[in-house]
């Protein structure tokens, strides 16, 4: 028997979740989504058939959700946690997705009973291609950890740690990640322009070429580091360039700072 899911908030990575999910093995029958945007509720329910409420107060007395998953905007959490703070005494385990914000956090909403999964998605689960973090408090079963790692697997591979800390540099790495490669597709189009190449073209390599790497990347069983070795000809342009990058001041010491100082942001803001 599948789970009884209750989705709260709908936007683009709760979208991500519902569609991978109904892709899957859940039927729209076992999702209730909690979508306050009438229009967007409505979208919801021509295009998937799930039973959708404006507001948790309008669940059925009856609801008995196995998961909530919480997938609103982290500065809208205030507003929304308290309301599912009723179902902490049931056999549910409420899934966070909510950059941000922390177990701590969620236990002073819901109650320190409650079975907390904090966890950090990045953009590319839009595409299926997503790399999610989880970390649970102590009232977290075995069977929900499970069960919280098939519902994020929908949208790409999914890791758990046991050290709740373990988010900030997740966040500064995976979460942020993308951000990074988008630049360096933006750097390389500008290298190329600057190289004499037109706009449109250096746009369409840069693009490509960052794209078509990723994809070997992933589907390559070897190390990154192995991949770059195997195209890189001693004394040939590949070489040449590597050399700037990989210089004592080049590209590694650039993520470093960049990592720790995305790292210090996330601790900042998780308070």
């Amino acid at each position: 028997m599948s789970a009884s899911l209750l989705l709260a908030g709908c936007g683009k990575m709760g979208g991500a979740l519902l569609a991978g999910w109904l892709e899957g093995e859940y039927a729209a029958s076992n999702v209730t989504v909690v979508e306050p945007f009438a229009e967007t509720a409505s979208a919801l329910r021509k295009q998937h058939g799930v039973f959708t409420v404006a507001k948790p107060d309008a669940l059925p007395s009856s609801a008995s959700p196995d998961v909530i998953v919480f997938a609103v905007k982290p500065q809208m959490m205030d507003d929304v946690a308290p309301g599912y703070a009723r179902f902490a005494e049931s056999d549910c385990v409420y899934l966070s997705i909510a950059a941000g914000k922390t177990i701590d956090y969620f236990e002073s909403k819901l109650g320190t009973n409650a079975a907390i999964v904090r966890s950090m998605p990045n953009t590319p689960a839009a595409v299926g291609r997503g790399m999610t973090v989880a970390c649970g408090n102590a009232n977290v079963s075995d069977a929900q950890s499970t069960l919280c790692r098939k519902l994020l697997s929908a949208v790409g591979e999914v890791a758990w740690v046991e050290d709740e800390g373990l988010l900030d540099p997740v966040t500064a790495v995976s979460g942020s990640g993308p951000a990074y490669i988008f630049l360096l597709a933006e750097c390389m189009t500008e290298a190329g322009i600057e190289a004499g190449l037109p706009k449109e073209l250096a746009e369409q390599l840069a693009r490509t070429t960052v794209a078509g790497a990723g994809e070997l990347l992933r589907q390559s069983p070897e190390a990154a580091g192995i991949l770059r070795q195997n195209v890189t000809s001693p004394g040939g342009t590949t070489a040449a360039a590597l050399d700037v990058l990989m210089a004592e001041d080049g590209m590694q010491q650039l993520f470093i700072r960049a990592i720790d100082a995305a790292t210090k942001r996330s601790r900042e803001l998780a308070g």
